[in-house]
């Protein structure tokens, strides 16, 4: 009898659900169709509360004024593990000077990794510039070519296609962990593969099929203004009469990640060499950090040295041509810069050399105004920033 009396006070919603289920079919008990139409009415309040809240609270991007796949992939790989306050210049320089597939694809390497300087993860415009190439000039139009770009996952895939194209794929971002972890009070592990598979299939469930790009933005939204990593707005939350943490007290402890990364120290010993008005520089390469970036010539050791100690190594002797005697000086020393897996300390020294050394000769030999036309990494162009631009000034 409470059963019958819950579902003609929601007549309407009940009605719908029964449509969207396929009516009271005998292999569904009452209880079953009951639990099933409790999961409908907490889908249908949460999602709406989301998109209400959206409409008022969300943040006017340039990339939200466009249906073009193209920008919104750029901006989507700009944002990843980029806060939006910071990647917003860098998205207005990258698309006025590569504004289209076609640009992007015709630049030279080089010139797409001067641009993304400074935004770290450099893997990410590296994929950029091939997936441009791969396309010849027309983005795909379906979730499975768009997946199958280089540097696009699952969360990149449905987020371009339901901004671009309005298709019902559940973006699943630290953001959208985040909400539903605490929403729901689930505390399986975001970074298990028990927990992906949860999340995946709940941020579905919730997806607003016929709105996937304001449902999408919204949760996305919310999770980085309204139920922020550390000190949430609980207070004036549209969620919180029915925030399973917030009632049981497990908002700071929500989401779960089971695994921590681990972090390993390396020691970079930077040369920068005075040779008149020029000076050396190296591209990186392999699968190290900061692939295909220009960095000053580099002597990695596994500790921290003095001058004295520099001067003694063999692979320093063996960068200084027979007969020249360098004037060896050290600008800043154990300079720390920490990236998601590592923290590099860097010590910057200064070589002076005559104008026509034959030091260093496997290296590229520029001048050293010409310095800030090379990308390199935020480490080092700090350095150049600080010690040597304005002094060439």
């Amino acid at each position: 009898m409470q059963i019958y009396s819950f579902f003609v006070s929601q007549k309407n919603i009940f009605c719908t659900f029964l449509q969207k289920i396929g009516g009271l079919n005998c292999l569904m008990t009452k209880r079953s169709i009951f639990v099933r139409f409790l999961g409908y009415m907490i889908m249908n309040e949460f999602t709406k509360n989301i998109i209400e809240w959206y409409a008022e609270n969300k943040r006017e991007l340039p990339w939200r004024e466009s249906s073009d796949p193209y920008l919104i992939w750029i901006s989507e790989i700009i944002l990843q593990q980029t806060r939006v306050a910071q990647g917003y210049d860098y998205y207005l320089r990258f698309i006025q000077r590569f504004p289209n597939i076609n640009s992007l694809a015709e630049a030279d390497e080089d010139e797409v990794m001067k641009y993304w300087q400074g935004l770290g993860y450099y893997s990410r415009a590296r994929n950029l510039h091939a997936a441009a190439k791969s396309m010849q000039g027309v983005f795909p139009k379906t979730y499975a070519g768009v997946l199958a770009l280089k540097g696009v996952g699952e969360y990149t895939a449905a987020a371009i296609c339901s901004f671009a194209y309005g298709m019902p794929y559940a973006v699943v971002d630290g953001n959208v962990y985040r909400v539903l972890s605490r929403y729901f009070g689930i505390d399986t592990p975001i970074d298990s593969t028990e927990g992906k598979k949860l999340f995946a299939a709940l941020a579905e469930e919730m997806l607003d099929k016929k709105r996937p790009a304001l449902y999408n933005q919204g949760i996305m939204d919310f999770g980085a203004i309204q139920c922020t990593p550390q000190s949430p707005d609980c207070l004036s939350c549209p969620l919180s009469d029915s925030c399973s943490a917030l009632a049981t007290g497990q908002v700071t402890q929500l989401p779960v990640k089971q695994h921590k990364t681990k972090v390993s120290n390396r020691y970079f010993n930077y040369i920068y060499v005075r040779a008149g008005a020029y000076t050396y520089i190296n591209k990186r390469m392999g699968n190290d950090i900061w692939k295909n970036l220009f960095e000053f010539p580099l002597i990695e050791t596994t500790s921290s040295l003095t001058e004295e100690e520099l001067w003694a190594l063999p692979e320093f002797r063996n960068l200084i041509a027979p007969g020249e005697t360098p004037l060896l000086r050290t600008v800043c020393r154990d300079v720390k810069h920490v990236l998601s897996h590592r923290v590099i300390y860097a010590s910057f020294y200064e070589v002076t050399l005559p104008a026509e050394t034959k030091s260093f000769r496997n290296y590229r030999k520029i001048k050293i105004n010409e310095l800030e036309e090379y990308a390199v990494s935020r480490l080092v162009h700090a350095f150049i920033e600080k010690y040597i631009s304005g002094k060439e000034k």
